[in-house]
């Protein structure tokens, strides 16, 4: 019995969208399992014989038939917790379309027609048609506009991301390293400095190069009082302990040498406490021209008592989380809102940069994002615009506020399956497929893929120091649609996590190689050439295979098949009846042979075949 209650379509949204300026893809959900097959109409709406007044069916004719209708195929996309997804694409040819589903369901012959008014129960063909050219209970997509398209930049498909907190990379400079700045290597806590900085960057890019990175996103570099540089000062100028603006130039410049891009790290939520222009309303109060950049309750916005005594949680003005030293900015405000665009475009305009990561993105209103993106894409049309958003993002994943996410619930998903390992194989076949078919298919592909960062503890340490298991994470990773990244560091084993007292995730990178896991690296820079070389790492569509434990996973994309065994005992595999007898080249270890019906896979092990 199909379950209509769990039928889902929703028109202009990640299930009715364009690709391109000449494609349209439509899916609909169904309840697992229950869909044998489902079938899209679709067609031309102004289509007709024998009348339709211009397609207007409400002042149409009776002997106007609809002629515009095409059946077209779905194909399962995947699976989530409660649903099947199925898509199909359409290139219509006067860019507009109505269209309703055909729905087979796997019990009785039972066929319906789901439209966007109501359902019809299909018995005979008289039903069919009837049901087909109901036009009123056609959804309707009025028209692609390609100005309203999801279009990221082309470059971002193929990029591989090396994430840098500027200050624990590498001191190139140690004349310009700040005031009472500790040894390289100090454990870093919330206060110290270690004196990294941009020129310590450009000493490493051949370092970076070599692994294979083409792009590079940088945390804050902007001048600042804390070691993250997230309580900005200066927008428009470099911290000098980083090299001010003329390293950022010869950065930029040095690394587009060596084909790698920049992103910058745009703090526009809010700002630091030293910000100019809320020192201004500190001191004067409701009589400062910037009251209203800031969201105020009440003056003064500091509270007359001693620090010890604030309650945090009821400050007299907004705050990103409750950090006193971070006062929200009102993006509503006029001057503040082009103040801000100001700095977006200036950065690509006078530096070239290649991208922006837009920290705490989800709590600056739409709007904004909607004028930042027109303006710096009118500097840049390529420009990468990357938020930070660690939730479902798809509201702004329109085609007029950002290019991709920090792909986060993929970031879980691997983690929880492979390092915490809190959830089985089909619980993490699920997640993985739910993130994916979340997002238009174009946004897959330059989605921001990671395992840790900045704010996340390091993977080896997710994985309680087992390297093992930190491999087989990335192996995941670098299978996924959309850019790796890799936090600094990752590439050598470097561990790390955050206590009251230690902030592990952001220590100093070692650079004596007697500190570097050398197996590590050369696993890296084998995934990075595989990225670049095997076009089916970044296929969307994945073939899930059963396995016969719940601590292993197996799937195929195009001529790829995908073994991964998180247990620490060895594993028999049955192999998929279509891969048995094939010639394959085991990816991970340049081997060739020929596959039987089963494989073992020796324990926390993974293979990558190629068939040819």
């Amino acid at each position: 019995m199909i379950t209509k209650s769990s039928i889902i379509h929703l028109c202009k949204s990640q299930m009715a969208y364009a690709y391109d300026k000449k494609t349209l893809h439509i899916r609909i959900r169904t309840a697992k399992y229950e869909a044998e097959k489902v079938t899209l109409w679709i067609g031309d709406p102004y289509k007709w014989e024998g009348g339709g007044l211009g397609g207007n069916l409400e002042g149409a004719n009776s002997t106007a038939v609809w002629i515009g209708g095409n059946k077209i195929s779905m194909r399962l996309e995947g699976r989530t917790e409660l649903h099947d997804v199925w898509i199909a694409e359409f290139v219509p040819p006067h860019k507009r379309a109505r269209y309703g589903f055909i729905i087979e369901g796997t019990e009785n012959n039972e066929r319906i027609f789901f439209g966007e008014k109501h359902f019809v129960d299909i018995v005979t063909p008289a039903d069919e048609k009837r049901a087909l050219m109901e036009f009123s209970n056609l959804f309707c997509f009025p028209f692609l506009n390609p100005i309203d398209v999801l279009s990221p930049p082309t470059w971002c498909k193929s990029a591989i991301w090396y994430q840098i907190f500027p200050e624990r990379f590498a001191n190139g400079r140690p004349e310009i390293s700040p005031i009472g700045v500790k040894p390289w290597g100090t454990p870093p806590t919330m206060t110290n400095f270690m004196g990294g900085d941009l020129f310590g960057i450009i000493d490493k890019l051949d370092y970076i190069q070599d692994i294979g990175f083409t792009g590079i996103y940088l945390c804050p570099i902007f001048t600042a009082k804390a070691n993250h540089k997230y309580d900005t000062i200066d927008y428009f100028n470099v911290d000098p302990a980083f090299g001010g603006n003329e390293a950022l130039k010869a950065l930029v410049s040095e690394a587009h040498k060596r084909g790698i891009k920049i992103m910058l790290d745009a703090v526009f939520n809010h700002s630091g406490a030293l910000f100019p222009k809320w020192l201004d309303v500190v001191e004067k109060g409701e009589q400062s021209e910037y009251k209203d950049w800031f969201w105020i309750k009440e003056f003064p916005v500091y509270p007359d008592k001693p620090r010890s005594e604030w309650d945090y949680w009821d400050l007299p003005y907004e705050t990103f989380s409750n950090v006193a030293e971070m006062p929200k900015l009102n993006t509503e405000n006029a001057a503040c809102r082009q103040y801000l665009l100001d700095i977006g475009t200036y950065w690509v305009r006078e530096f070239d940069i290649d991208g922006w990561r837009l920290d705490v993105s989800n709590e600056v209103d739409h709007h904004f994002w909607r004028d930042f993106r027109q303006a710096v894409k009118s500097i840049k049309p390529d420009c990468y615009i990357l938020g930070e958003i660690w939730h479902d993002g798809n509201a702004w994943m329109k085609g007029d506020q950002f290019d991709a996410l920090m792909n986060y619930p993929l970031t879980n998903a691997i983690n929880y399956f492979i390092a915490s390992q809190t959830i089985n194989s089909a619980q993490f076949r699920q997640l993985v497929d739910q993130n994916r078919l979340n997002y238009p298919r174009q946004a897959n592909e330059v989605m921001f893929n990671l395992l840790d960062s900045h704010d996340t503890d390091r993977i080896i340490s997710v994985c309680q120091g087992n390297k093992q298991r930190a491999m087989l994470a990335y192996i995941l990773l670098f299978l996924q649609p959309g850019a790796p990244c890799v936090y600094y560091g990752g590439e050598i084993g470097l561990d790390g996590a955050k206590t009251e007292e230690y902030e592990g995730a952001r220590k100093c990178m070692p650079w004596n190689e007697n500190d570097h896991d050398l197996q590590l690296k050369s696993l890296l820079k084998k995934l990075i050439t595989l990225r670049k070389n095997e076009a089916d790492f970044h296929l969307q569509d994945v073939t899930w295979y059963p396995t016969n434990n719940e601590t292993s996973v197996s799937f195929s994309k195009g001529k790829i098949l995908v073994y991964i065994n998180n247990a620490d005992l060895d594993v028999s595999i049955n192999l998929p009846i279509e891969w048995q007898n094939c010639s394959v080249v085991d990816l991970l270890n340049d081997e060739s042979f020929t596959l039987g019906k089963e494989m073992v896979l020796t324990g926390l092990s993974a293979v990558v075949l190629k068939a040819y």
